[in-house]
């Protein structure tokens, strides 16, 4: 077995050196934002170009029984689907996705920016690199390597999609118009994961949830000098901080809208301490705070918990805000907040849009104009470990590569695509992993996918598909 393995790593070595990065590399230097963060994604044609450097990369690849075909509905973000026929029995669907998040290049550090790929040791540094760009190219690689070395596969499937950082709104009518092609899957597999270290292969078994919108507060029509109105007209701004306190505690943190919470049992809180025990402090060292800055709960455990089956809300966007450059002594008109509330498995998102409404804007302070309008909403997800020869293969993969068997997390973003097949193929096995970890800085600057990861997740996940095939 142990040349087996070495011969796997040797292969994905060769393919993501000679091959993958520099693709990869192209890929970063793309913008290709998500529909949502630019409306005029469809005439800039950068999703459909990040589509078409994949394919040239397909191309160059040589993989048997491969086809793949773009899928374009109006006023919807295009889709790609790539099918592998299987050389044995069982079928896979392996999904990831080509659209970024925006970025600001000045808060990048110097020799580093956005859409410049930097290789830095063990680093590739670029927006895209580690969310997800390299999710398609490791699910191919490993599909080459399994043909290159004359092991049976079952028959894949590459779902790609360029909305999810949009929350996946354009996928729907997508999985509905090639339910056909798609099948019937043994196993789905999405890399747009990892876990807290990059010393362990880790499976992630749950994903909360996404419920967001915007808060807006009017109060005139014009702005007015602060002398003159300060202590007569109440600002926005304290408006906003009277109505966020409906739904969370500015003390604890604590979301105070019952139907976003779920039970934490005692299977939740022991499954906490055994990754706590294994991943210790440093899941609060590798987050970039200030030097004074404290966690929420002291405990390790309990911030896990917090940070995956328990709610919490970020401002993340505002509106109505001048610079502090160009402010002037005047009272706004309005504040405009962007909210966004992580929820935990088992919470309905889209159930919580109208509480959300009847709480931010019944009873408005001071009688000002309130409105919440939500944009977006995503279930959780929670999947069963996986079982037989699936299992059996991950962990021989695993524990020859980081002399460990493989790990289970949870990871508190959401992938709306997974519990989307979930309540589609409720009897598929899912593997959830990637090659993300500490200082990945997915969304943020310095963003950067951990090379010898991805590599050696290559491999594994080559063993891994295979067994479907047993």
């Amino acid at each position: 077995m142990a040349h087996d393995m070495d011969r796997l790593l040797e292969m994905s070595e060769e393919i993501w050196e000679n091959s993958i990065i520099p693709s990869l590399s192209e890929f970063i230097g793309i913008k290709a934002l998500s529909p949502l963060f630019e409306p005029d994604w469809e005439e800039l044609g950068e999703l459909d170009d990040v589509i078409e450097l994949f394919c040239n990369w397909i191309d160059m690849q040589g993989i048997s029984g491969l086809s793949y075909s773009v899928h374009r509905l109006e006023g919807r973000s295009p889709v790609l689907l790539v099918t592998v026929e299987g050389t044995g029995k069982g079928e896979v669907i392996f999904y990831s996705h080509l659209d970024k998040q925006p970025s600001k290049p000045e808060l990048w550090s110097d020799g580093l920016g956005p859409l410049d790929a930097v290789r830095r040791g063990e680093w590739l540094f670029g927006r895209g690199s580690i969310d997800d760009g390299y999710g398609g190219y490791l699910c191919l690689a490993s599909l080459k390597i399994l043909q290159e070395s004359g092991i049976p596969h079952p028959k894949c499937s590459f779902l790609i999609e360029t909305c999810e950082e949009s929350g996946s709104f354009d996928l729907p009518p997508y999985l509905e118009g090639l339910k056909d092609d798609l099948g019937d899957p043994d196993m789905i597999v999405v890399m747009d994961s990892g876990g807290p270290d990059y010393d362990h292969i880790w499976i992630t078994e749950s994903l909360r949830g996404l419920v967001s919108g915007t808060l807006s507060i009017k109060v005139s029509h014009e702005g007015i000098h602060s002398g003159t109105s300060g202590g007569s007209i109440p600002s926005s701004f304290r408006i906003a901080r009277k109505i966020l306190d409906r739904v969370e505690d500015s003390d604890t943190g604590e979301v105070l809208v019952p139907e976003m919470h779920v039970e934490i049992t005692q299977d939740l809180r022991e499954k906490a301490e055994s990754l706590a025990a294994v991943i210790g402090e440093s899941l609060w060292e590798q987050l970039p705070t200030v030097d004074s800055l404290t966690p929420v709960s002291p405990k390790v455990s309990d911030m896990i918990l917090g940070m995956n089956w328990q709610p919490s809300m970020c401002v993340i966007g505002a509106d109505g805000l001048p610079s502090v450059q160009v402010a002037g002594n005047v009272l706004r008109t309005n504040t405009d907040l962007k909210l966004s509330f992580r929820i935990p498995p088992g919470v309905e998102a889209g159930s919580l849009e109208p509480i959300l409404k009847e709480l931010l804007e019944s009873d408005p302070p001071y009688g000002a104009e309130v409105s919440f309008v939500p944009d977006s909403s995503a279930n959780g997800f929670h999947s069963l470990p996986l079982e037989g020869e699936v299992k059996r293969a991950i962990s021989e993969a695993a524990t020859y590569f980081t002399n460990s068997p493989p790990l289970a997390t949870w990871i508190g973003g959401t992938i709306p695509f997974m519990a989307m097949m979930q309540s589609r193929y409720p009897e598929a096995k899912f593997l959830c992993t990637g090659a993300s970890g500490p200082g990945n800085n997915a969304h943020g600057p310095d963003e950067k996918l951990h090379i010898p990861s991805a590599k050696r997740l290559t491999a594994v996940l080559a063993k891994t598909v295979a067994a479907v095939s047993r």
